[in-house]
């Protein structure tokens, strides 16, 4: 029986977190997926009803240190908060060639390991809300909360999981910067 070297068992550490990568890149769209197809057939769109707690949804909790969260059906037909929703197919498009573009980086490019969670969470969020325009014309949003006043935009899992990966990037690169400052 001979020993793994050293190359080896980096080699499998590699493919083990590859796997793991598209393993939770998986999950992620697939979540995404079944609560917007249960939010999409189950719940009513929240503009038909009233603008009060909980929005024509399902209330989940009221007033909890002053904030509200309920599950609504809501529309997306433009990027984050609803902003250039006019230009449809151009976001359409754009999105598609992103996404494209990043998993070509993550899978042939990348050398960084640490980057390929973030970068997955990306995608996978990305992917979920491009496979929303044609499914349904449009992205599914679900998530209602109110900070204290401010009603904040609808959102889902996808573009949870495309914050969580862009906030890991930065994070991620902070460390690295001040790690490099501090060894010079």
């Amino acid at each position: 029986m001979t020993l793994p070297t050293l190359s080896s068992t980096s080699k499998s550490s590699s493919l083990l977190s590859s796997w793991l990568a598209a393993f939770l890149g998986l999950l992620v769209f697939l979540v995404d997926q079944v609560s917007k197809i249960l939010t999409a057939n189950f719940l009513p769109l929240s503009y038909l009803h009233s603008q009060v707690y909980p929005y024509g949804g399902i209330g989940v909790f009221k007033n909890f240190l002053g904030i509200e969260f309920s599950i609504t059906h809501a529309t997306n037909r433009g990027a984050a908060w609803g902003i250039f929703a006019e230009f449809q197919p151009f976001l359409l498009f754009l999105r598609i060639l992103l996404v494209g573009g990043l998993l070509l980086y993550a899978v042939f490019y990348n050398k960084n390991r640490s980057k390929l969670f973030p970068l997955v969470l990306i995608i996978a969020g990305a992917a979920g809300n491009i496979l929303d325009y044609f499914i349904y014309g449009h992205v599914v949003d679900m998530f209602h909360f109110i900070f204290w006043g401010y009603d904040y935009p609808v959102f889902n899992i996808a573009d949870s999981s495309i914050f969580i990966g862009i906030v890991w990037l930065f994070l991620l690169s902070s460390y690295s910067t001040k790690k490099e400052t501090k060894t010079e």
